[in-house]
């Protein structure tokens, strides 16, 4: 089943939606206050990478900024779903990372411009395989965490999560309609920090997935005349 989900993810989802600030203690990190409602940004599905795959810096920057976020994914269309009935649209869960160009970011962010070449470029959404959602008890007490080479950079539970998976269901599909394969990424706990080129990055949600990824520098293809 797991194989089947992660295939029609690539191949079928329309969209990757993007949930900021959703922890206290990242908001705290960043010095932002508490959201009012839920932020919530879209990446397209090009930036999904696969697990083992390698994340690409673009040229002239020399690191991005990692997040690990627990992904839902949708598994029938929903559109002014419930509260009380969004769990029932969920497919599967996956394990993700939210890879942020920082310099772009603030840049975007100062001017009130869109983060669209922060957050959306190719190899910015490593995922692992489609967890089943009977594999997953609750969504709302899982423990994320997030290694660059040995070192423990994020440890967080999706207990703290300031907006829980079925009021994001709701909220998001109160905007948009979610499709089969769309992705939801729930935001991510403190510890966020830059990852450098040649650097390796392991992540996982305890006791359910694993996935690791290569830092490198991206090339772009000579053109010949």
């Amino acid at each position: 089943m797991a194989t089947s989900m992660i295939q029609r993810m690539f191949k079928q989802g329309t969209k990757i939606v993007g949930v900021g600030l959703n922890y206290a203690s990242h908001a705290k990190e960043l010095g932002n206050t508490l959201p009012k409602d839920p932020i919530v940004f879209l990446k397209p599905t090009s930036s999904y990478l696969e697990n083992g795959g390698t994340i690409e810096i673009p040229h002239p920057l020399d690191s991005l900024h990692h997040e690990v976020e627990l992904a839902v994914v949708i598994g029938d269309k929903a559109r002014d779903v419930p509260e009380r009935l969004a769990m029932d649209y969920i497919g599967g869960y996956a394990l993700a990372l939210d890879m942020t160009a920082k310099e772009y970011h603030a840049s975007a962010m100062a001017s009130g411009l869109p983060c669209t070449l922060a957050k959306a470029q190719d190899t910015f959404t490593p995922i692992s395989s489609v967890l089943p959602k009977a594999m997953v008890v609750d969504p709302n007490n899982l423990e994320l965490w997030l290694k660059v080479d040995d070192e423990i950079r994020q440890k967080g539970w999706t207990k703290d999560m300031i907006y829980k998976v079925p009021y994001l269901i709701s909220y998001i599909s109160s905007v948009m309609t979610l499709f089969k394969g769309d992705v939801i990424l729930t935001g991510t706990p403190e510890g966020i920090g830059p990852v450098k080129i040649g650097q390796k990055i392991t992540a996982g949600i305890t006791g359910l997935s694993e996935v690791r990824f290569d830092v490198g520098r991206r090339v772009k293809p000579v053109l010949r005349c």
